[in-house]
């Protein structure tokens, strides 16, 4: 009995580790979205604000 109990256990723990492994690797996913997203739109919104403080 005691066992199947730790068995269980067991099975569990790798079903949250690998749970973890999933959603550290969404957020590294995002997260180079969002890098590249920004280093992409970086010059076009630098050059939008200049022409607004140019304006004001």
């Amino acid at each position: 009995m005691f066992d199947k109990f730790i068995t269980l256990m067991l099975s569990r723990d790798e079903e949250k580790g690998a749970t973890a492994v999933e959603y550290a690797l969404m957020v590294a996913l995002i997260a180079v979205f969002i890098i590249g997203a920004v280093q992409f739109l970086g010059g076009a919104l630098d050059g939008l604000f200049r022409q607004i403080g140019a304006a004001i």
